[in-house]
């Protein structure tokens, strides 16, 4: 895996930095226009310049939403939800009744650990629920191979979609680079199956969350999501937004960590994101009391 240095392109030739300074200020632009607050001039090492093209593009005056619906219509929220269960302590009786639970409302997935994805994939075979798991995770500090290799079994054994955690150090170092290649590695070891890139926003400023949005889609991900639900904190509608702002309407965000009541879980849509992560989901649909962690 390549590792941070001196910015060069695809052939190796030197990028010109003044090409990163109109990437980031085009960027503030878009941003500044969609009436998203300015934030700091990302600054970081960069090698690849068709993903910086590709950032040229991005607009924030294409904020995406997705509506709520009503107070009578719980069970209509069902499929924006990934019902999860990542839990150290979960059995396989645990994880049994998660995917007994997405099949009875409905739920778009089930989402656990790698190591449960088999059995999730053949519970849920012949229903509207497919088996996602998570690769990285919670910490997304492993080697590049490792996260690449756990895709590849995950998909082997029936994961339909990945969940990946970035590389929270490398993004806060201004590493793009190297989380640049991180993330496509996972990609390309999910063979099609869409990535979802995990930013852990509880532990970002705006600028890292702005440059880890655009990272994952320069780098092919299918979504950027908010949290692991094990680092404090968790979504809020103003991320969402801002993270929406930021990749536009190409690819989706996902809204997880505390997300417990179908209240909500309507303001995370409102604010533009397209799925839900929770653990509390049966009490979101069914207008209990959300007691889940993710």
């Amino acid at each position: 895996m390549h590792r941070p240095g001196q910015p060069s392109g695809a052939a190796g030739a030197p990028i010109d930095p003044e090409l990163v300074a109109r990437v980031a200020a085009r960027v503030q632009e878009e941003l500044q226009r969609g009436a998203v607050p300015p934030s700091p001039v990302l600054h970081g090492t960069w090698r690849d310049q068709s993903a910086l093209s590709r950032l040229l593009s991005m607009g924030a005056d294409r904020l995406g939403t997705q509506g709520s619906v009503g107070d009578g219509d719980l069970r209509g929220l069902a499929r924006s939800i990934d019902h999860t269960l990542l839990s150290p302590t979960a059995t396989r009786k645990d994880i049994v009744k998660v995917c007994e639970e997405a099949r009875a409302h409905g739920f778009y997935s089930v989402c656990v650990n790698t190591t449960w994805i088999g059995l999730v994939a053949k519970m849920l075979a012949g229903s509207r629920s497919l088996p996602i798991c998570v690769v990285g995770f919670p910490l997304g500090a492993m080697a590049t191979a490792s996260k690449a290799s756990e895709t590849r079994q995950a998909i082997a054994d029936g994961a339909a979609e990945i969940d990946m955690v970035i590389n929270i150090g490398w993004l806060k170092g201004g590493d793009y680079d190297a989380v640049l290649d991180d993330i496509r590695a996972v990609v390309e070891a999910a063979q099609g199956r869409p990535v979802k890139v995990i930013l852990e926003t509880s532990l970002l400023n705006r600028e890292e969350k702005v440059a880890g949005s655009a990272l994952s889609k320069a780098a092919g991900a299918a979504f950027v999501k908010t949290s692991t639900g094990f680092a404090g904190g968790g979504a809020t509608a103003e991320d969402v937004a801002l993270m929406r702002a930021v990749v536009g309407p190409e690819i989706g965000v996902k809204a997880s960590g505390g997300v417990r009541t179908a209240d909500d879980v309507q303001k995370m849509l409102a604010a533009g994101a397209d799925r839900i992560g929770a653990s509390a989901s049966v009490a979101i649909v069914t207008g209990g009391a959300g007691k889940g962690a993710y």
